[in-house]
């Protein structure tokens, strides 16, 4: 596939957002916009205060009769199962029996209005029987409570290749978790039928998940339920498992009642009662020779999986599969552990795993690195994944298409690294309170779902008499500019303006049996997809056109808005309008599987990734050694898009998901205190990054010339994930200042976030180590 075109928004051109407008003047209308039906009622949940309880006794009786309450719902309310598990089972809507995290919904209230159902919620009282809690990573590894069964990925011999190394290190570290923080909450409005079907609209990522759980919970077919979603004020993956529960909880109080039911979390709510990144703890065994080449490595991952399984499976499986980011590991022993811990159940998050498992290898390198007395890109260098050899990784797939080198080399180049190094070193020398760090971050970054059936999509094209088209397809909006890729993608095949496409609301009516809008996969699957359908009707189109100019098939060619037979011509319009004169659908649905996948769930053993996306960032930062206050210099990334599809929305995408990073890094702290309440739940304690955060020199580039080696729609790739892994780069430059007030002579205590307290607690931790050392030296 390739496009040459003169036409308006084809593939390849810098095309704004469809919303782009709507959004910035508050004109794009989302779930909450939408003006309220005569009788909806609104629901307010009642959650619970422990993190683990047996429920004695539930008493709505107040409730029930309070001013405006129209339904009150508890677990045995429920027509159908209770349960909206997206892989396992057992993971219910409200509680039943037992809580088993602080948020967990016990009672759902709908009344006539928000505050009504909220003054009624406070009239509930349930009896609760406390039991002990485990609310640490730690206690439940010892206790071994695991959400489903951990998971082990080995390649060749590591203990063996450990015990025989030159060299060996050990170590620990942390990095915490992180809040979703959608502009727009969980909401969801259900509107019920006289024959018993429900409209629902949901603000999620996987409409059809939410019409699965729906019906489920329901007790009704899935075809009752019908689940529509036009765009999402941001989701980040908190939306892809979590949005059920409210649309479940709305869908039965709205059949019960006859009436639309509406739910809508506030911030508080939201936080609390939704699940966020894992958080981590690694502990890593490694052994290697005198340049620094890893022979052997054992790490283990705990991850905080929460109190249900929710997505953690497949989490826990990509941090295994990227543990290894850019480098060969010859001998591995990667094990997974999903511990169940009472807090609320942890979910997608932008990365799936990705930065998790990169943040430990990382560490890992630089660990080396001190310990040799070497600099951190030195043992980079000589663990780079090869070419021709050194190039299958821990879970067995070959990396064919591996550019990291020269992508490295050529960012290196361009930025002058030696001369900014020269610079840091400079600073440094000449200032005790302030030291400069820096450091190179680069990334390999799978992309396809690491569950092979996830990895198919369909699209719904029509082509109406006038010229103009209709465009309807699985994926799901959230900002990030899926729609307005896909309608260039049909604009390209056509060869019509993109003006000519109207985009259209994700409905379940329209495309069925979709796949979530995750794993960066958006454009890959959903584009393919709209491009067959496309295809098929430029077919049926093109044979019309051949008889119509009495010539070959071969002859036709769709061109800037027209059909050219030769010399002679017909306007597209005048095409389709002729098409359906000659009994020709104009209407087509297109579907596309990722080809080459195969995955085992139980060795970890496959090809989950259909290719890999490579990108590097350079950052530079300063911290004050006598406040921990740290700040973001420069940053410099180049980033591999394959062919873009639209650089001007790719530009965001790098650089929205690189701040994300960042805050998940450096200021995005989730604190719960001894009883499992979050404390950290709004603007006011939990700090995601502002204007004044973002890098005072900020450069990023898209690589060029450099199309997939796949036949990815228009030999593109994807780009909503592998640019947060880039802020890594921050993370790692201020450890670099931290090491650097002992001139690299020690290895930094430093966990992510690096919060001010982390690493002003790291300065002094460091410090006293040094002082250890020398005096002991001496002695």
């Amino acid at each position: 596939m390739s496009v040459d075109s003169d036409i308006v928004g084809a593939v390849h051109a810098k095309v704004r957002h469809d919303s782009a407008r709507g959004h910035v003047t508050g004109e794009a209308r989302y779930i909450d916009d939408m003006p309220m039906l005569p009788g909806t009622l609104e629901v307010v949940l009642v959650t619970s205060p422990h993190p683990h309880a047996g429920i004695v006794s539930i008493d709505v009786s107040a409730a029930r009769s309070a001013d405006g309450v129209r339904a009150v719902m508890s677990a045995d309310d429920i027509p159908g199962v209770n349960d909206v598990g997206p892989v396992f089972e057992d993971e219910p809507v409200l509680a039943a029996g037992f809580v088993d995290y602080v948020g967990a919904p016990v009672v759902a209230i709908a009344a006539d209005s928000y505050d009504q159902a909220r003054n009624a919620a406070a009239l509930v009282t349930v009896e609760y029987d406390v039991r002990p809690a485990v609310l640490e990573i730690e206690q439940a590894l010892e206790q071994e409570l695991y959400t489903y069964p951990p998971q082990f990925m080995t390649i060749g011999e590591p203990e063996a290749a450990i015990a025989k190394a030159s060299h060996r290190i050990d170590g620990e570290v942390r990095c915490g978790g992180q809040d979703h923080f959608y502009l727009e909450g969980h909401i969801a409005m259900a509107i019920p039928h006289d024959n018993g079907d429900l409209d629902v609209y949901s603000s999620t990522q996987h409409p059809s998940e939410v019409q699965h759980g729906v019906a489920h919970v329901l007790g009704v077919p899935t075809n009752a339920v019908t689940v529509e979603v036009r765009r999402m004020g941001g989701a980040f993956g908190g939306k892809e498992s979590q949005a059920t529960i409210f649309a479940a909880i709305a869908a039965v109080l709205a059949d019960r009642c006859g009436q639309p039911v509406k739910i809508r979390l506030r911030r508080d709510d939201d936080m609390i009662m939704t699940g966020k990144r894992h958080d981590f703890l690694f502990r890593y065994d490694v052994g290697f020779d005198d340049d620094g080449r890893i022979e052997g490595v054992d790490i283990l991952m705990a991850m905080r999986s929460g109190n249900v399984a929710d997505l953690s499976p497949g989490v826990l499986a990509r941090a295994l599969c990227h543990a290894d980011n850019c480098y060969y590991l010859p001998n591995a022993r990667l094990r997974g552990y999903p511990c169940k811990t009472n807090t609320v159940s942890n979910t997608a998050f932008r990365g799936f795993g990705g930065p998790q498992g990169m943040l430990v290898i990382e560490t890992v390198i630089e660990h080396i690195a001190r310990t040799l007395g070497r600099s951190v890109d030195e043992v980079r260098a000589v663990n780079y994944y090869g070419a021709e050899d050194r190039n299958v990784t821990p879970y067995q797939q070959r990396v064919k298409d591996n550019i990291i080198v020269a992508l490295v080399d050529r960012l290196r180049s361009e930025i002058d690294f030696d001369g900014m190094l020269q610079a840091v070193d400079s600073f440094n020398a000449s200032h005790e309170t302030l030291k400069k760090g820096i450091a190179m971050m680069p990334v390999k970054f799978g992309v396809s779902f690491n569950t092979p059936k996830l990895n198919q999509a369909g699209a719904l094209v029509h082509v109406y008499t006038d010229g103009s088209v209709h465009l309807n397809h699985g994926g799901t909006e959230m900002g990030q500019g899926l729609f307005t890729k896909v309608a260039q993608v049909v604009a390209s095949v056509f060869e019509i303006d993109l003006d000519n496409i109207k985009i259209s609301s994700t409905r379940t009516d329209k495309v069925p049996n979709t796949s979530a809008t995750a794993a960066s996969s958006g454009s890959d699957l959903n584009g393919m997809a709209a491009f067959n359908a496309t295809n098929t009707i430029k077919a049926r189109m093109a044979e019309v056109a051949a008889s119509h100019f009495e010539t070959s098939v071969d002859a036709i060619e769709f061109r800037q808005n027209r059909v050219y037979a030769g010399n002679e011509s017909l306007s597209f319009a005048d095409l389709a309008q002729l098409t359906w004169d000659e009994r020709v659908s104009l209407s087509a649905t297109g579907y596309y599987s990722t080809p080459g996948l195969h995955w085992d769930a139980k060795s970890l053993i496959g090809n989950p990734f259909y290719y890999f996306a490579y990108g590097a960032a350079v950052s530079q930062v300063v911290i004050d050694t006598l406040t921990g206050e740290s700040r973001v210099l420069r940053t410099d990334i180049l980033q591999d898009c394959g062919n873009s599809l639209n650089p001007a929305i790719d530009l965001g995408q790098i650089e929205g998901a690189f701040i994300q990073g960042q805050g998940w890094l450096t200021s995005e702290e989730l604190v719960w205190d001894e009883s499992g309440r979050l404390l950290t739940h709004g603007p006011s304690t939990y700090k995601i990054p502002g204007s004044r955060d973002v890098p005072r020199e900020f450069n990023v580039h898209i690589l060029e010339d450099a199309p997939n080696r796949e036949p990815t729609i228009f030999r593109s790739k994807a780009v909503g994930e592998p640019p947060l892994m880039l802020a890594l780069s921050v993370w790692l430059a201020i450890r670099d200042a931290v090491s650097r007030v002992v001139d690299h002579r020690h290895m930094p205590h430093l966990d992510a976030p690096a919060t001010p307290e982390a690493i002003l607690m790291a300065v002094d931790d460091i410090r006293r180590r040094d002082s250890q050392t020398t005096t002991a030296a001496k002695v």
